[in-house]
């Protein structure tokens, strides 16, 4: 049993638990080597002597720990110690996506794509090491307190080959590829499929398929057209809705190819989002589009493959409902039939592709020779039946007449790729070449041709040389100087010169909250168009807290030195008789000792006059009332106390009910609460060992009543900074162990007791 401050193989001492999978338990501790906080996952014990499982759980270390990449979580170490096998992985502070995603519902269209982004750079950097994660979905990304996407889990993930076909379906259902559903071949497309699920519902703030079983769901994955998410959430831009859409393909030939490639039109939709620059095949036109064209051993090998997959699947479909297995197994015999047809369709295509192309090479050969001038009305236009198309590729128009009967009529190039523009002109001619000449800035993406020479229409040779100028992508642009402007004004800057902007708060002494501090990268560096700007923004000076010493017996020097010592201040001093103390010596303090306080605070104290004269009759102190409770007797309609006048107060209330299912509340344990308004921070307190009602928590700090639903303060206006309040909206923010939690705004109201 993992318990805290048990020692894992002499150095990791575990804190607590933070988190719990399918196979295995995730804790915090501290490496005591290396004296930081990490995430260690040990296997659970149910598993740990199925050595399928443990090989599988090793596995994952060895992916990962290969991999480097800021938007990866990293792999550390990896290891058993008496029968517990572990895995050692960087500790990221903040919450999943998942979480983040149900407490804002659905996300803004920039935030949505800032994180994609960063995921798919991950998944970029593990694809480029042929590892495929396998199982993307939110409750694997974490959002680090600082903004930072990360994606963790690769439990699941598997050094492949090019020809390596999974063995069992694993995923969560709700995020699987069709292809991982049919239990099949997955690559890299299928973390693609799961990103454009992920994608979809950030944006949207519901999944694309539902259903009242895992089977259900899994087949509305092979079977079912998601509903546009520009359909739910209009808003949506139509650049960015085609390209979920594309991720999305059921066919894993029509989605995006690579990361890189999704990631490059991700960045296009923020510069451009009505463009109509994503294209989606169909299946209609996809020979030549990179489709892999496999022998008959190779085809033998994959329906032997796909065969056993199947069975697997149907053999766990046993443990469901008889109803969905019959249903699973209908499906996959009807999937053989229609990847059947499908390649036959290939077959047939690619030779009518093949006869089609003698046969114009055939006719150009007749012309060039002369021997059939007879018939100059042919159309050169069919010449080529079907046009190698490429994914960034724009219609060719019309192919203009040959000017004469020796020259080739030079059809558009502009918005294909030069590999596939000489294979364009292969068609009319296999001697014809074309030259990359240059390259300019442009919208197009990077590679895309954008000028040609010849123009489109000119007459050319049979044996002419092509030149092309393509598209080095947008011109770069700089990071504007933003550097002390608001976060709302520095976040309009930097969005005008086309970038993304990623806001990143942190403390700060010298710059004013709410006041830009750095970019990342520098202000002045240039980048191109799309590129993610973070934003790093002063919260104010950082909070400190500070225990409160016992000044009881001291002398007032010696009391000021000690309260200097902790970071806080000497206030008022009073005299009063004492008998236990002797003149000079401190009889009492404004603030107990040992109470945790803001670093800052003033302390008043009280110091012995000597005894109490002969005959004198001390003012007895009034037994404090304690306050009621919100609504009962004691209270004015307005919330002010009956009896108490003078005192202007504001309230202020924060509602913990998305806070219960996140932190334990212990006793000893505190909240910290930070309260902005006009750009300024007002920091609170909460120690759970205080008992409300017996004054510990108000002072001269806040006046403070627990709610069923939250907290409520009351924040005078004579205590420090209290007093720049005023009536009107603001932001509260709830922190615990250095986590910030929900900002909520608020509005603050005025009263006198």
């Amino acid at each position: 049993m993992i318990s805290s401050g048990m020692l894992i193989n002499d150095r990791y001492e575990i804190i607590e638990r933070i988190g719990s999978g399918g196979m295995a338990d995730v804790f915090k501790a501290n490496d005591t080597r290396l004296n930081r906080l990490v995430a260690v996952k040990i296997l659970k014990q149910e598993f740990s002597n199925d050595k399928n499982f443990i090989t599988r759980f090793k596995n994952e270390a060895q992916s990962a720990a290969c991999l480097s990449h800021p938007n990866i979580v990293s792999v550390y170490d990896v290891g058993d110690d008496n029968g517990y096998h572990y895995i050692v992985m960087e500790l990221v502070e903040g919450i999943t996506l998942k979480k983040f995603i149900e407490k804002k519902g659905r996300l803004e269209v920039r935030e949505a794509v800032g994180i994609s982004i960063q995921i798919a750079q991950g998944m970029e950097a593990a694809h480029d090491n042929h590892i495929i994660h396998r199982d993307i979905k939110p409750q694997n990304i974490m959002i680090s307190r600082d903004g930072k996407v990360k994606v963790a889990d690769f439990g699941i993930a598997k050094v492949v080959s090019t020809n390596t076909f999974t063995q069992t379906t694993v995923g969560t259902v709700h995020y699987l590829s069709p292809e991982q559903a049919r239990g099949g071949y997955s690559d890299e497309r299928s973390d693609i499929y799961s990103l454009g699920v992920t994608l979809y519902e950030m944006l949207t703030g519901e999944l694309p398929f539902g259903g009242d079983s895992d089977v259900t769901v899994a087949l509305a994955h092979i079977q079912n057209e998601a509903r546009p998410a520009r359909e739910i959430v209009p808003s949506i831009p139509y650049s960015l809705d085609r390209v979920v859409q594309k991720c999305m393909q059921k066919h894993p030939e029509n989605r995006y190819s690579s990361a890189s490639d999704l990631i490059m039109d991700l960045k296009h939709s923020i510069t451009n989002p009505d463009g109509d620059f994503v294209v989606i095949d169909d299946g209609s036109s996809f020979i030549g589009k990179g489709t892999k064209t496999f022998n008959k051993a190779e085809f033998e090998e994959i329906k032997t493959k796909a065969e056993k997959g199947e069975k697997e699947a149907v053999q766990k479909s046993k443990a469901m409902s008889r109803e969905d297995s019959k249903i699973l197994r209908e499906e996959l015999e009807e999937l053989d039939t229609i990847d059947s047809k499908w390649e036959k369709a290939i077959t047939i295509l690619s030779v009518l592709f093949v006869i089609a192309v003698c046969g114009a090479l055939v006719y150009v050969v007749v012309r060039f020779l002369g021997l059939n001038e007879k018939d100059p009305g042919t159309d050169p236009a069919s010449l080529i039946t079907t046009r190698p198309p490429s994914p960034t590729a724009v219609a060719a128009t019309a192919t203009p007449e040959p000017t004469s009967p020796l020259t080739i009529p030079m059809p558009k190039l502009l918005g294909y790729t030069v590999e596939d523009a000489q294979r364009v002109m292969a068609a009319y001619s296999k001697d014809i070449v074309v030259l990359e000449a240059g390259e300019d800035f442009s919208n197009e993406p990077v590679g895309i041709i954008i000028k040609q020479y010849p123009p489109e229409g000119s007459g050319v040779l049979p044996d002419a040389e092509i030149k092309v100028i393509i598209s080095s992508g947008s011109k770069p642009m700089e990071v504007p100087r933003v550097i002390g402007l608001s976060q709302s004004a520095a976040t309009s800057a930097i969005e005008a010169n086309g970038f993304v902007v990623s806001p990143v708060f942190e403390s700060s002494d010298i710059v004013e909250a709410g006041k830009v501090i750095r970019t990342e990268p520098s202000q002045g560096e240039s980048l191109p168009a799309g590129e993610v700007v973070s934003l790093i923004i002063s919260s104010g000076p950082p909070i400190t807290y500070t225990e409160v010493p016992n000044l009881i017996g001291k002398t007032t020097v010696a009391a000021e030195a000690e309260l200097l010592d902790r970071g806080l201040v000497l206030g008022a001093v009073e005299e009063d008789y004492s008998d236990l103390f002797t003149e000079g010596l401190v009889i009492h303090q404004s603030v107990e000792a040992t109470k945790t306080v803001f670093s800052g605070e003033t302390v008043n104290i009280t110091v012995s006059k000597g005894p109490y004269p002969e005959g004198y009759i001390p003012t007895p102190t009034p037994t404090p009332i304690p306050s009621p409770e919100p609504g009962e007797q004691g209270y004015n309609p307005d919330g002010s106390i009956i009896g108490q006048t003078g005192r202007r107060y504001f309230i202020a209330k924060y509602d913990t009910t998305a806070m219960e299912n996140i932190v334990d509340q212990e006793n000893g344990d505190y909240f910290s609460f930070e309260l902005v308004q006009d750009g300024v921070s007002y920091p609170i307190v909460v120690d759970y060992s205080a008992d409300p009602n017996t004054g510990d928590l108000t002072e001269e700090l806040v006046s403070y009543e627990r709610f069923s639903n939250g907290f409520s303060y009351r924040l005078y206006s004579d205590f420090g900074n209290y007093g720049m309040l005023h009536a009107g909206t603001a932001t509260i923010t709830a922190i615990w162990r250095g986590i910030e939690l929900e900002s909520q705004i608020i509005t603050l109201e005025e009263f006198t007791e």
